[in-house]
């Protein structure tokens, strides 16, 4: 059989975009090494330091965040600049303006705080094993991405869950709030690190939280926080969504961000089915998404949610034979009243809290 022609041969490339092209895909590049600097700079507190500080030299800012090295703080000011993340004022002064401080220092109190997503990259060893996990078809658990993963994604999801859950979006569904006053059980089925569950029980002290996750590194700090803040009415339990109890015996029940990676999410919702009474309420939060490709096209931030996919959620859901594998974008609300309506669930009500990212399901039996 006669050989193709390499496409080069085929005819003359224009190189303008040639030019273009490469400058896209460098563009990625610069894209991992900004990732880099906004983790660091929120590792080292260099963004804390700046918020509210006005226009700061390198050493000026070395000396607010501890005591760093001035010339090591000049070039990521520098880089920083370069990125348009921090402002700068000329004479080697750089200045953090309160809109960045909103997204990259204020994690207490700003909606939009960003850089804690930020984790630094994948150790090599991580990425030789999502290579083998396109040849084997079986992912990595969160456990196996080690403990920095439940640190990165209690940050990524914690200001939604601190700063909206308790004020915006419990007041938003049906007779919860009055029951979480009067004393409810409230179960967090894949709880992570404790966020929602920690910001419920101070806020409704008469109501018990128990909450349910595989990860034993997420559990782990969970544990931790609540021996810190002396949570008595908050119980963990280091178990899989299937297996809460098959008594009806929780009000009011919750899944953040977390059944779209699940191996068995519909094993789940049916579990949660025979937990819950038949006055309770289960609240979804998951990815924004749509049934059709061509839609989600539209979403700027699609390819950094597909990364996400192939690199933690979808490989979660496919950690174990049998995974249904249904990725970050899995979820879309059709799928969702769909599932929820085949493990019991008779009513479903969608809300959007103008959560960039995620939609909240308000599901009763």
């Amino acid at each position: 059989m006669a050989e193709l022609p390499h496409p080069a041969h085929q005819g003359r490339l224009d190189p303008d975009q040639v030019n273009a092209f490469a400058f896209q895909v460098w563009g990625y590049k610069q894209g991992e090494m900004v990732s880099l600097m906004i983790h660091l700079g929120d590792r080292l507190g260099l963004y804390r330091a700046l918020d509210g500080a006005g226009p700061l030299t390198p050493a000026e800012l070395a000396e607010r965040a501890g005591g760093l090295a001035a010339r090591w703080v000049l070039e990521w000011l520098r880089g920083q600049a370069a990125a348009r993340l921090v402002e700068y004022r000329g004479d080697d002064r750089f200045e953090l303006t309160a809109v960045g401080a909103a997204v990259l220092a204020d994690e207490d109190s700003s909606l939009a705080f960003a850089a804690g997503a930020f984790g630094g990259g994948f150790a090599p060893e991580m990425v030789d094993r999502l290579a083998d996990a396109f040849r084997t078809g079986v992912g990595l658990s969160y456990d196996d991405q080690g403990p920095s993963a439940a640190h990165r994604t209690e940050r990524m999801l914690g200001p939604w869950a601190r700063l909206a859950l308790v004020p915006k979006i419990l007041p938003a569904l049906d007779d919860v709030v009055a029951k979480l006053e009067a004393g409810a059980r409230v179960l967090d089925v894949g709880c992570g690190a404790g966020v929602a569950i920690f910001a419920m029980a101070a806020a409704y002290p008469k109501s018990v939280f128990h909450g349910y996750e595989l990860s034993r590194h997420a559990v782990a700090r969970a544990r931790e926080t609540a021996a810190r803040r002396g949570a008595a009415n908050v119980e963990l339990f280091e178990r899989r969504g299937e297996e809460v109890p098959p008594e009806p015996v929780y009000d009011f029940v919750l899944t953040f961000d977390c059944l779209h990676d699940m191996t068995r999410p519909d094993r789940v919702m049916r579990a949660i089915r025979a937990a819950i009474k038949d006055d309770g309420t289960w609240l979804i939060k998951d990815i924004k998404s749509h049934p059709v490709f061509e839609k989600n096209f539209r979403n700027p931030m699609l390819a950094m949610m597909y990364g996400f996919s192939v690199s933690s959620c979808m490989s979660s859901a496919l950690s174990e034979p049998g995974g249904m594998g249904l990725g970050t974008l899995g979820l879309n609300p059709e799928r969702m009243r769909a599932m929820t309506a085949e493990a019991g669930f008779t009513r479903f009500r969608q809300h959007d809290f103008e959560d960039p990212a995620n939609l909240y399901y308000e599901v009763r039996a």
